[in-house]
């Protein structure tokens, strides 16, 4: 009997120490070996999505990396339906104005920007490392409306220069225009009001915020008797923003993120 127990002592150990060695299922490559992700690779998971969030002003009830949180969480949504992508770190410095004089967000602490050709090259050369290791669809997905242009020039530069190859590079702009235009419009069907749903920090974006992660808002400051005014960073009013307005827009997003990498990834 004694050694009954031990021998299924030992094999659960053994089916324990088995478990523990393999990969993690995870999309996110910066959560694996690099030979995990070779093998991921050879098995077909050839497109990598790389997230563009930044980090900026969201008004006093938001916090400034909600771009990063918000881009994090809808990569990997768009990357499990997808079925074959992984998701590359997020890129969190992105051009956000001038700082002599500073203009636009760069007048509220805690902005970052970077100059556009900056910020290029250092989506070149991650498009470079992804191709020089396997990937044949490099995803290009922006969560901030002001650099989708960066993010065209950067695809058709390389896919100039790559003409031929297999790899391709796509800037996906219907993700940003899902998230500030047809989210916009679904709001607009519920009876939410244009001076509500906003541009920036608004209903819409506060929705979204806390359907993506609660904790990036401060509802404290989110219920305040004051409307909320440009002076503070913010363009809408989200004081009648949920977690259940936002997740219509998270489907929305993902939903036709997915269908227009598809749509790309199939034009010859």
């Amino acid at each position: 009997m004694l050694a009954c127990i031990r021998t299924l002592a030992a094999l659960l150990a053994l089916v324990a120490s088995i478990a523990a060695a393999q990969a993690p299922h995870t999309v996110w490559l910066e959560d694996l070996t690099w030979t995990e992700l070779r093998d991921r690779i050879k098995g077909d998971a050839t497109t990598i999505i790389v997230p563009v969030g930044g980090t900026e002003q969201n008004g006093p009830h938001m916090t400034l990396g909600k771009h990063n949180a918000r881009v994090r969480f809808l990569a990997e949504r768009v990357a499990i339906e997808l079925g074959n992508a992984l998701v590359a770190p997020v890129v969190a410095y992105v051009p956000e104005g001038g700082v002599d004089p500073p203009v636009a967000h760069m007048r509220f602490p805690g902005t970052i920007t970077v100059p556009s050709s900056t910020f290029e090259a250092t989506l070149e050369s991650a498009g470079r490392s992804f191709r020089l290791h396997g990937f044949r669809d490099i995803v290009l997905l922006g969560d901030h409306g002001g650099y989708q242009k960066d993010l065209r020039v950067v695809a058709d530069r390389l896919n100039r220069e790559w003409r031929g190859t297999g790899v391709r590079v796509h800037a996906i702009v219907e993700y940003a225009r899902a998230a500030e235009v047809d989210y916009a419009r679904a709001l607009r069907e519920r009876g939410y009001r244009d001076d509500e749903i906003g541009v920036h920090a608004g209903l819409a974006d506060t929705s979204l915020a806390l359907a993506v992660n609660p904790g990036l808002v401060r509802m404290d400051q989110l219920r305040a008797d004051a409307k909320p005014a440009s002076a503070t960073g913010v363009n809408g009013d989200p004081r009648r923003a949920s977690a259940e307005l936002g997740r219509v827009g998270v489907d929305l997003i993902v939903a036709e993120t997915v269908a227009a990498i598809r749509k790309s990834m199939a034009r010859p």
